[in-house]
This record gives structure tokens, sequence and C-alpha cells, in this order.
């Protein structure tokens, strides 16, 4: 047994909200998640922006030349605009994580185009948060000594009067 890791450990999942770049292209389009509206990558809310791309999910928003002028279309003044085309499914998708039995999309994944380009993964989309817990949990010497800036306990005290607040 080979004890060799996933070339998918330490990459992201990809959410709705991330962005794709072909290497033709001059644009950057969001992707646009059609296979499916009920799983979010750390979106507890339910937001549309974190839908989980899978290899289903081929359309890009804005939809149309998704990916600006194509550079496979020369003309005399300049490049015709793309006529993006998948071949097929969304390639090096992450197999052992899936989504109504569809595979899932991470930073590595690419997807073809039949005209030449490859589309690849630009953004992911995901963001590191600090949650209210986060600062609850906070051990404050901790955080002062690594950003002298912030005093940490009168932080966690603005945090707790906006909770007190929200009610």
């Amino acid at each position: 047994m080979s004890n060799q890791s996933s070339p998918h450990a330490g990459k992201h999942f990809v959410v709705q909200k991330g962005k794709a770049q072909c290497n033709q292209g001059d644009q950057f389009p969001q992707y646009k998640v059609t296979a499916h509206k009920k799983h979010f990558w750390n979106d507890s809310e339910g937001s549309t922006d974190y839908l989980a791309v899978t290899e289903d999910d081929l359309q890009f928003n804005p939809p149309g030349p998704s990916f600006g002028q194509c550079k496979l279309k020369p003309t005399s003044g300049g490049y015709l605009p793309c006529s993006y085309a998948p071949a097929g499914k969304w390639q090096k998708t992450y197999e052992n994580v899936k989504i109504m039995g569809k595979k899932t999309v991470t930073e590595i994944s690419e997807l073809q185009c039949t005209v030449g380009g490859k589309i690849t993964v630009k953004d992911h989309g995901q963001r590191g948060e600090m949650s209210k817990k986060n600062v609850k949990n906070a051990d404050s010497k901790t955080v002062q000594h690594i950003n002298p800036l912030v005093k940490m306990d009168d932080f966690k005290e603005t945090v707790e009067e906006s909770e007190i607040d929200a009610y």
C-alpha cells in the first residue's frame, strides 16, 4: 500500500464566488453552480456564494464570452471574443469527496476547452474569517505578544457588546 498523500492535500474546495482563468483569455469569470443547490463550503447560512463547485458545473458568470478576448483567435485589430466550449467535465477533481455523486473541484482542477485553452482555478473563493467564538476563545496575552497593537481584552468587550445589541 502506498503512503503517498493526495495532490489535493492542503488545497481548498472551490465555491461559486471564486474565479476561473483560461490560459488563452483575459477575463476571470465566477463559477456558476448548476449541478445542485444544497451543499456549501464553510457557510452555515447557505449563501449561494459558497455553493460547492462540482465536476459537472461547466458554466460561468457572466455567461457568453466569459473569458474575454481569446488569444487563439487573432484578428488584424486584436482578438475575437472567447467562444467557450468545454471538452467534457472538470479533470483533476477530488474523488474522495462527492456531492450528490459528483466529484468536487479544488484549486488544482482543470477544464479543457475545445478551442484550445486550459481553464484553471484563479481564486477558490473561500476566505478565512474570525468568528465571535474565535475572539472569545483567544488567549489575550498570546494575541498581545503577536500583535501588540491589538488590545484583545478591549476587543473581546466590543464583541460581547455587539452580541447584546444584536438581540
